[in-house]
């Protein structure tokens, strides 16, 4: 492999990373919203804030890592994306601020209106961020951000229907992620009624995603042909592992494995990550910019696998101490 390829792979990491855990994050915001009202959605939000209270802001140092090495290591598809993108870019630039400015102001604020009218931000920017989140990935697979400064349509690029399927799969996988980690949640915290709730919405969440998934096929063939055949080609075992996975996790929540549906999950929406890069392989920018011509600098490739080397060792421990503390704290018990 190339150095290229190499930085390449690390800054898949970090996307496969926050889609994870950023994914979930936000899934939760989803599940916020339809909690109910104050009295009947208590135990949901004690839940939720619970979930994510610790690590909501250490989930967005993985975006900040991917966004500063496409500027560092492959600026060419960096200021294509910036400038073809901005619209959709700039909307969940303001989903992540509005979204963590109002988690912080609902907890802090004792007054039941302000506190509805945060909860409202908080959940209402949970759903429409990784919607636009969705179709920067759509508009980039689907080969619609050409090299250059703002070459692409900065309307078409996004609004069209593989964005639009790639929106739908972002809400619905991180709705999914969300359910089946906050089931676990519940149920170690010992709270039958709540992990049967989150069970009943993983199970119709992950049936609706692998409906939409399927569904999507069609979509791809007709509008994102190149991206269709890499999918169907060499990233086709990553597919179908995915698919594999996501029966697996189904069949886990059926029988209430709370814990192993955890990692099958999680494998699910990893493959489709990597089924993604391996069919795209080796384009960054479809069908003109490889991974070759958008990387910079020998120098600089160097540079940055030794920061990023450095930075590993100081971050994935202390992010990792992080989580095993958290689940070490037992959730609330509220009814």
């Amino acid at each position: 492999m190339t150095l290229a390829e190499w930085v390449l792979v690390l800054t898949w990491i970090g996307v496969t990373a926050y889609a994870l855990l950023g994914g979930a994050d936000f899934g939760a915001g989803v599940w916020d919203l339809v909690a109910g009202g104050e009295r009947r959605g208590r135990a949901e939000r004690a839940l939720i804030e619970h979930a994510i209270g610790p690590v909501w802001e250490a989930n967005h140092v993985w975006l900040i890592f991917v966004l500063v090495i496409l500027w560092t290591a492959f600026p060419p598809v960096f200021a294509a994306v910036a400038s073809t993108l901005y619209v959709p870019l700039t909307l969940v630039a303001f989903g992540v601020i509005a979204r963590g400015a109002a988690f912080a102001f609902r907890k802090a604020i004792p007054e039941v209106g302000p506190k509805r009218l945060f909860g409202a931000a908080f959940a209402g920017s949970s759903l429409v961020t990784p919607f636009f989140l969705g179709t920067v990935a759509g508009a980039v697979a689907s080969g619609r951000v050409p090299p250059g400064s703002a070459r692409g349509d900065p309307l078409t690029s996004w609004w069209n229907p593989t964005s639009a399927l790639g929106g739908a799969m972002a809400v619905g996988v991180c709705a999914y992620l969300a359910a089946v980690y906050l089931t676990a949640d519940a149920d170690r915290a010992g709270q039958a009624g709540l992990a049967e709730r989150f069970r009943r919405r993983a199970l119709g969440t992950g049936v609706a995603v692998g409906a939409l998934a399927l569904g999507g096929i069609g979509v791809l063939a007709a509008d994102a042909p190149r991206l269709y055949q890499g999918l169907t080609g060499r990233a086709l075992p990553l597919i179908a592992a995915s698919a594999a996975f996501g029966l697996a996790s189904l069949a886990l929540l059926w029988r209430r494995r709370f814990l192993a549906v955890r990692v099958t999950a999680a494998c699910a929406v990893v493959a489709v990550v990597w089924g993604w890069a391996v069919g795209q392989y080796p384009y960054m920018l479809e069908p003109d910019l490889t991974i070759a011509a958008a990387a910079a600098g020998r120098a600089t490739l160097q540079a940055m696998l030794a920061a990023l080397g450095v930075g590993a060792v100081l971050l994935v421990p202390a992010l990792a101490w992080l989580f095993v503390l958290f689940q070490r704290t037992d959730p609330p018990r509220s009814a």
